[in-house]
């Protein structure tokens, strides 16, 4: 059965007897969107920020999986106003914004989700599929309902501002983004190591702390239940084009062999 628009994101974390565990929807593909949407994972991010989506694409994906209980957010490139509004007149009802470093970022990001007074969307709402065309009734009162909002954490200057940046009105969770937090602390390539796993759990801490959701990236099992056990309240677990990788390269090396005995080379 489809959610309700009133079904957020946030509403489902509220409601969550467990962790939510998702995958990356990165293939910029509606047909995969769909596939994924139908695995019984609890949500999907559909990421534009390094993956080949533009807003039309974003649309289609948004239209497969509209059938299907599962919850989706949508990554857009960058923390922007006019990138954000337009992501929200296309149906986007749950962001996660990139690159959030400060209490300054998360209200910017929040005031691009809310009409004025509260905040600087623009308002085309007669021209929008959030609204059905004006089909949602009070849609400009009550469209703040319908949205929720998730910041990434993944630099120093953000895990030093967490605490702050958790107490923005309107942001309803946090995400920790491992591999761009390792790179800002000079250990590029080592989500694993021992300095970016305490950086993460401190994050998990700060949001248990201030009484709000907190996520993380963790493609490695092993990594993705130490974060659960520390009290992750959401995860990302995979990726469709991991998936595929990783899954081609496996009936590669089962089903052909190089002349010289060797499994052809993956990257």
């Amino acid at each position: 059965m489809p959610l309700r628009i009133e079904d957020t994101f946030r509403s489902a974390l509220g409601e969550a007897k467990r962790p939510l565990a998702g995958m990356w929807v990165c293939s910029g593909s509606p047909l995969v969107a769909e596939l994924c949407a139908g695995s019984g994972l609890d949500w999907l991010l559909v990421d534009a920020e390094h993956s080949p989506n533009g807003l039309e694409s974003v649309l289609a994906q948004l239209q497969a999986v509209h059938g299907y209980p599962v919850h989706t957010l949508v990554r857009p490139p960058v923390n922007d106003t006019v990138l954000i509004k337009q992501y929200l007149d296309l149906g986007v009802q749950n962001l996660l914004i990139p690159m959030v470093n400060s209490v300054a970022e998360a209200e910017a990001a929040v005031a691009a989700t809310r009409y004025p007074p509260l905040g600087v969307r623009g308002v085309g709402s007669a021209l929008a599929r959030a609204a059905r065309w004006n089909r949602v009734p009070n849609y400009l009162a009550r469209a703040g309902e319908t949205i929720s909002v998730t910041v990434q954490i993944e630099s120093t200057a953000a895990v030093d501002s967490v605490a702050d940046i958790l107490k923005v009105d309107g942001v309803d969770a946090v995400f920790i983004g491992p591999s761009d937090l390792a790179a800002s602390m000079g250990l590029l390539g080592q989500q694993e190591h021992p300095e970016v796993r305490a950086a993460v759990e401190h994050c998990l801490a700060a949001a248990k702390a201030a009484g709000k959701p907190a996520g993380v990236n963790a493609f490695n099992p092993d990594t993705a239940r130490h974060y659960l056990d520390h009290g992750a309240d959401f995860i990302l677990v995979g990726a469709d084009v991991a998936l595929l990788a990783r899954g081609s390269e496996a009936l590669a090396k089962q089903y052909i062999q190089k002349a010289d005995g060797d499994t052809p080379a993956s990257y």
